[in-house]
């Protein structure tokens, strides 16, 4: 019992002794205490300078956000900033803005990561808004020529540092980008803004500024407009609907080898396809190359292109789409054949043209190709003249005006399509892809080549 007893008391023992060591000792070391974290808000709440960006970042319920882990850069607004920006919009106070608005306002100043001024490139950086058409972040053009700046707002006081990341003070609240909003800020595209604006033009200003639908636009570069020489003389305004494409706002990681059609029309008010190719990168009608990819706005997604896409012809589209026309392609240009890139590119005689274009599956089940005059007579047999026949002029039992060749050809419903019987009465010829529409015709791809009355397979 009186060594249990003792057994209890010794640890008390211990601990007396050692506290009065320890008092007795002026010169004992001291236990360092855990500094608090400053944070972002923290960091934000002692500058008063920035006391609305507090305010506003209580009401959008964001307090906790960024005082999170992080790492954060956050470009934040003074306080002149947020009153020029209340006013510019008719917003008496913070109150007056949306909470969701204002929310995805602030996050549209958040960059993941904890990227010091140093470290900023001239180039597109995501932020944390998803405000982006379909929900997408949001793109922040960042430009280091001549200081920084972000959508155009200029960084006023760099690199503050706080535990959980990196402030940057800005002179103009980042508001939520438009496709024309984020063509302005990159001087890369002061060519295209210009024309899209000569002369007073509001109409591309006014559609591509709008909220009814999304849109997917190829923006030509500075370089890309000066090296372009309109060289069939086509209309700008037409030129530059050519680069939109209306109702989808589509990134690159949508694109496929299709078709899509543009905002630019032809006399019939047929909407233009363009040609979208992924097998190396991402490039349109065969000649114009993606060169900046997915630049996300509320209302699309912009891809900076190396080069203008001029009007499309029946031929463009024959020669960009390989994969399904490169044996039609080489039937037409063999030696021996009339100069059929001349006749079906021109926009001045005998067009518009409907070409019915074999896949090169198609020549792959012929037995022999023809030669001479029997091909020159094969391949004009494909082509009307003065027609523009889109799918939805066929009817059941309809009989085509003649083909360059002489026979026409006859229609037959075939469920939601149509098959083609041609002059040499071969039936059952299905159109796999229907109105690529260009400038000068259409074109519809079909499983079969047509064979005239007079040739043989």
């Amino acid at each position: 019992m009186i060594l249990n007893n003792f057994k209890g008391l010794l640890p008390l023992a211990l601990a007396s002794i050692l506290f009065v060591s320890c008092s007795d000792d002026d010169n004992a070391p001291e236990i360092p205490q855990e500094m608090p974290e400053t944070t972002i808000v923290d960091v934000a709440v002692s500058d008063s300078n920035l006391s609305i960006l507090v305010e506003a970042l209580d009401e959008a319920d964001l307090v906790t956000t960024l005082k999170g882990n992080g790492p954060f850069t956050v470009f934040a607004p003074t306080d002149s900033a947020f009153q020029a920006f209340l006013a510019d919009n008719n917003f008496s106070s913070l109150d007056d803005i949306p909470e969701e608005t204002l929310k995805q306002v602030l996050l549209n100043h958040v960059v993941a990561g904890n990227v010091k001024a140093a470290d900023l490139e001239t180039a597109y950086y995501s932020s944390s808004s998803t405000a982006g058409v379909d929900g997408k972040n949001l793109s922040l053009y960042v430009n280091t020529m001549d200081g920084v700046t972000i959508n155009g707002s200029s960084v006023a006081t760099a690199d503050i540092e706080a535990s959980n990341g990196t402030i940057h003070v800005v002179d103009k609240v980042i508001g939520l980008p438009n496709v024309v909003n984020h063509a302005t800020y990159n001087s890369a595209f002061t060519e295209l803004v210009g024309a899209l604006t000569a002369d007073g033009n509001t109409v591309f200003t006014d559609l591509l500024s709008g909220t009814e639908q999304k849109f997917t636009v190829f923006a030509p570069t500075n370089d890309a407009f000066t090296a372009f020489e309109n060289p069939n003389g086509n209309e700008l305004n037409s030129i530059l609907s050519n680069h939109v494409i209306a109702g989808a706002a589509l990134a690159a990681g949508d694109l496929s080898n299709s078709y899509a059609n543009t905002a630019a029309t032809n006399e019939d008010g047929d909407n233009l396809s363009i040609y979208v190719n992924t097998d190396d990168g991402v490039t349109l009608n065969g000649s114009s190359k993606v060169i900046i990819a997915d630049v996300v706005t509320t209302n699309g997604i912009i891809h900076a292109v190396d080069t203008v896409i001029d009007l499309p012809t029946v031929v463009t589209f024959a020669t960009a789409d390989s994969e399904n026309f490169s044996s039609l392609v080489g039937a037409l240009t063999s030696e021996g054949q009339p100069d059929f890139v001349s006749i079906l590119s021109s926009t001045t005689e005998n067009n518009p043209f409907t070409v019915f274009a074999p896949v090169n599956s198609a020549f792959a089940a012929l037995t022999a190709v023809p030669e001479g005059e029997d091909l020159t007579a094969v391949l004009t047999h494909h082509v009307i003249s003065e027609a523009n026949i889109v799918s939805s002029d066929l009817s059941d039992g309809l009989v085509s005006p003649a083909t360059l060749q002489g026979d026409a050809l006859t229609f037959s419903a075939s469920g939601d399509s149509f098959e083609i019987t041609d002059g040499a009465g071969n039936m059952g010829i299905a159109i796999v892809k229907a109105d690529v529409q260009a400038i000068n015709g259409v074109i519809h791809a079909v499983d079969m080549v047509l064979i005239p009355s007079a040739s043989e397979d």
